[in-house]
């Protein structure tokens, strides 16, 4: 975040969204000294989720493998106003990404510009192919603050390594797009970052992505460290140089998380998931909806959020994560962004 992209975002905070984050942040603290969950406020980040579909073949991703169990489908704009004009009084930060590809939903920046008049800040991610000439116009006007665009290589050979299917030539144009109308429109956001998923086929790519960013006008570049399922015995697209990586090996010869599993979470008290049809789940890590906290369909998100579910939920993280699955390969206390 520079120093434009900070301004922006204090200029979208109240007194009642910062109390609410004092009181979250307070309620997480109590909860680890008291190891008993004390949950004050309401979330202060929230994801919305809008589609499960995506162009692309990701070897690691639940939407590119097509392997999901629930059921898919694109989150209706209706049903989002009603659920923000719920939150928006409490959000620091709107998601606008869980699974999926964002731009595939023909609403999506209506949503975001609906977000906008409610003057939240609002952030997505994206694989860059669907940034035409008028969507990267619109993309602009909706006032969408931040967009993350995923770029895994700085050519097209070592890139499809990664992303299957996908172009990297189509990327950059279409990020060349939104550079060129923030410009026209006098527009100081999106804030636009390129998104570097370090693995072993593009590692040796990193200076070249910060020299294609520089060259186009994006704002910034973001390395990130790859989720990897089944790493245990190694994988082909762990990193070489363990800096990258989330894992480490050990002296027996496998894999483990860098990281301790530490029983608490703070994603858990300040942030949560909206899938596209109304299940809210506990964090990003619950992919295919595997631990419903409850349905916005049913209730309303005050009465899941201090719910049963969700306490039980607390309750069985404090006691040990490794009693949850989503959480054993997780990245909470990692180093995800280098």
């Amino acid at each position: 975040m520079n120093l434009t992209d900070g301004l922006n975002f204090a200029s979208k905070l109240t007194l009642r969204r910062v109390w609410n984050a004092c009181l979250v942040l307070a309620s997480y603290y109590l909860t680890r000294l008291l190891r008993h969950p004390v949950q004050w406020g309401l979330p202060f980040t929230v994801s919305f989720e809008p589609t499960t579909a995506c162009n692309l073949r990701c070897p690691e991703c639940p939407s590119g493998l097509r392997a999901f169990t629930r059921p898919t489908g694109n989150l209706r704009a209706d049903f989002f106003r009603q659920t923000i004009d719920e939150l928006a009084p409490k959000l620091l930060y709107l998601i606008f990404y869980f699974q999926g590809e964002p731009y595939i939903n023909p609403q999506f920046l209506d949503m975001v510009a609906y977000a906008h008049r409610r003057r939240i800040y609002t952030i997505t991610s994206t694989n860059g192919h669907f940034l035409d000439d008028d969507t990267a116009r619109r993309t602009v006007e909706s006032g969408l603050d931040r967009l993350i665009i995923s770029v895994d290589g700085a050519t097209q050979e070592v890139y499809e390594q990664y992303r299957i299917g996908g172009r990297l030539d189509t990327v950059l144009k279409g990020a060349a797009r939104v550079v060129h109308w923030k410009k026209r429109l006098h527009s100081r956001t999106p804030y636009i970052v390129f998104q570097f998923l370090v693995v072993r086929p593009n590692e040796h790519q990193i200076p070249d992505i910060y020299r294609l960013a520089q060259q186009i006008g994006v704002d910034e570049v973001a390395l990130k460290t790859a989720q990897l399922y089944n790493y245990r015995h190694g994988h082909p697209l762990m990193p070489a140089q363990e800096r990258y990586a989330r894992y480490r090996l050990t002296p027996d010869g496998t894999y483990e998380l860098k990281y301790p599993l530490l029983n608490h979470c703070w994603k858990l008290w300040h942030a949560c998931v909206i899938t596209w049809h109304g299940m809210v789940v506990p964090c990003c890590f619950d992919k295919d909806a595997a631990h419903p906290m409850g349905s916005l369909q049913q209730k309303t998100f005050r009465e899941i959020w201090k719910g049963e579910a969700y306490q039980v939920f607390r309750r069985t993280l404090l006691q040990g994560r490794h009693q949850i699955d989503i959480c054993t390969n997780c990245t909470e206390g990692c180093k995800v962004w280098l």
